[in-house]
């Protein structure tokens, strides 16, 4: 029996587009003499497709999706991922199912069990757990296919208290097939690989694991699915962040005699590595750019270009996802903008070919101080003043993004939006986030990467101090503590949910702790206003982070 894997991009609630892809890899996998072909979770609608599942018609248009593929797997087998109408009273409307079609019907169909509630799933607020469990009976062989989270239950700390392939053990499968929808982070590619290594050495069978790709707003999946013999060897690795297709016959991995692979050992960040899997964060990040303008159906990005480490690196990655002729950088200068900040933007568009304006806003600054003078009763000049420098520059991207059509995508990075060092309707304007979830090492980290075969970015925006360059002097260090110590504190208290006390026993110093906990706190209605972030880390702000504005939690 030869499986085939079919990792594709799917756009959500676009059915025709979803069907017409799943119906192309149907055929592509019988001209490489598949017997059963594989895709994804959800695919037929597309991952996460969440209120969307409230709508009857929605649900319609999958059942109807379904009618369509199933008229192509007639000599073929396929599993395609798509919601499922509950037919009892009890519980929830719908399953998270696995359809099995072949000879052009529904033969089989299999319920996800485990359905998570944690970061950015929330799928027991649509789906009914699975309560009935059997293999799928296919060519001789018994087929024990699972969904997604359905393998993750396993290890010390149980999240479950069910495990479904136990269930489907006690009628002797051959081998394991999960269709999955993994988000990527960049912790979370080798622990899924062990994973699904820890399934195969559990229950000694071979696994097919078959992962979406694609961006969906702020979620990125990064494919990379596998097949693995069941010695826990991985046999084939799938790319990342592309569509492809392989697959093998089933029978060489019953039969394997290689060496057991080891049990997998855990072993996720406990600390921030600042260029730890920088070249999937890049590619996760050009990936999230080009499926939120292609599936939005939008063309062109503006930015603001201010000579600084965040716009270089935003500017550069944008032009990647989407060709530096569709990029627009606007370098709009202040009183106390340096002259090397503006050369180092304009060599910068120079070097990518984008085309760049500049906006000089001193006059524009000028005037709003003269209309304010009288209502700010000579009072010193504070923040009042810088931010208003921002929010003019707000306003100049987002006429010209209504004037022309462009999305402008914000620069800021996660230091700066833990701590609120950012202009509500200023710099923290945008349609996308492309850096609110990489801490300002990180960005330098990219920048270097960036740079790895020719210098993209000038040297000197990447050495020189990082400044708003809102008042004569400034530097970030004045507000802030230094990056490379306050971006491991933030990771403690954001990622790896560490408390204060916990923070401060791994040897930060407790002024310091305090400090930066008050400004994250303090901050999250600023966060709660933000555009969405591409999300690259296990824990981003936004849907997969549910802090109260209101609440208080300090030192």
């Amino acid at each position: 029996m030869k499986i085939i894997l079919a990792q594709q991009n799917y756009h959500i609630g676009n059915f025709e587009q979803n069907t017409a892809k799943i119906i192309a890899g149907i055929q592509a996998a019988k001209a490489q003499g598949a017997d059963l072909v594989v895709f994804s979770e959800l695919c037929v609608c597309g991952y996460p497709p969440r209120d969307f599942l409230e709508f009857e018609d929605f649900i319609a248009k999958c059942y109807a999706a379904i009618d369509e593929i199933k008229q192509h797997a007639t000599d073929i087998a396929v599993l395609v991922g798509g919601p499922a109408r509950n037919p009892q009273p009890e519980g929830k409307d719908l399953f998270n199912a696995a359809w099995f079609l072949y000879e052009g019907e529904v033969k089989h169909m299999v319920h996800k069990t485990l359905l998570p509630t944690y970061d950015v799933f929330d799928e027991y607020r649509y789906f009914e757990p699975a309560f009935g469990w059997n293999v799928i009976p296919f060519k001789g062989r018994k087929l024990a296919v699972t969904i997604c989270e359905d393998i993750w239950n396993l290890g010390e700390n149980l999240l479950y208290r069910i495990c479904p392939m136990d269930k489907l053990m006690e009628q002797q499968p051959d081998v394991m097939i999960n269709l999955s929808a993994s988000p990527f982070d960049y912790d979370h590619d080798q622990d899924r690989k062990e994973v699904i290594r820890a399934n195969v050495l559990k229950y000694r069978l071979p696994m097919y694991y078959c992962n979406t790709v694609g961006s969906q707003t702020e979620i990125v999946f990064d494919g990379g699915s596998l097949i693995f013999d069941a010695q826990g060897n991985i046999v084939k690795e799938l790319p990342y962040f592309e569509e492809a297709m392989d697959g093998m016959e089933l029978e060489p991995l019953l039969n394997n005699t290689s060496t057991v692979a080891e049990k997998p050992i855990f072993t996720p960040l406990t600390s921030l590595v600042f260029d730890h899997n920088i070249d999937r964060i890049y590619d996760a990040l050009v990936l999230g750019i080009r499926d939120y303008f292609g599936k939005m159906g939008f063309k062109k990005a503006i930015l603001g270009s201010s000579g600084g480490i965040d716009s270089a690196v935003t500017l550069a990655i944008a032009c990647d996802a989407l060709g530096a002729e569709n990029v627009r950088a606007v370098l709009m200068p202040s009183p106390y903008s340096t002259d090397h900040s503006v050369d180092d933007a304009i060599q910068l568009s120079k070097n990518l070919d984008n085309p760049y304006d500049i906006i000089r806003i001193n006059d524009i600054y000028e005037t709003f101080l003269k209309t304010l003078e009288p209502y700010f009763q000579g009072l010193p000049f504070s923040v009042a003043e810088e931010n208003t420098q921002s929010r003019i520059r707000g306003n100049l991207l987002m006429g010209l993004s209504n004037k022309f059509g462009y999305i402008l995508l914000n620069t800021s990075n996660k230091s700066e939006l833990s701590t609120g060092y950012g202009t509500l309707y200023g710099d923290m304007a945008g349609g996308l986030s492309v850096l609110g979830d990489v801490y300002k090492m990180q960005v330098y980290a990219l920048a270097r990467y960036i740079n790895r075969d020719k210098e993209i970015i000038p040297q000197n925006i990447i050495d020189k101090a990082p400044s708003a360059e809102l008042r004569p002097g400034q530097k970030d260090s004045d507000s802030l503590p230094d990056y490379a110590v306050l971006d491991k504190l933030l990771y403690q208290y954001i990622e790896r949910r560490q408390g204060p006390r916990e923070i401060v026993a791994q040897g930060f110093d407790s002024a310091l702790v305090s400090r930066t906990l008050k400004m994250v706190n303090a901050n999250e209605y600023k966060r709660n206003q933000f555009c969405p972030i591409i999300r690259v880390s296990s824990k981003a702000f936004g849907v997969g982070r549910r802090v109260p504005i209101v609440g208080k939690y300090l030192i």
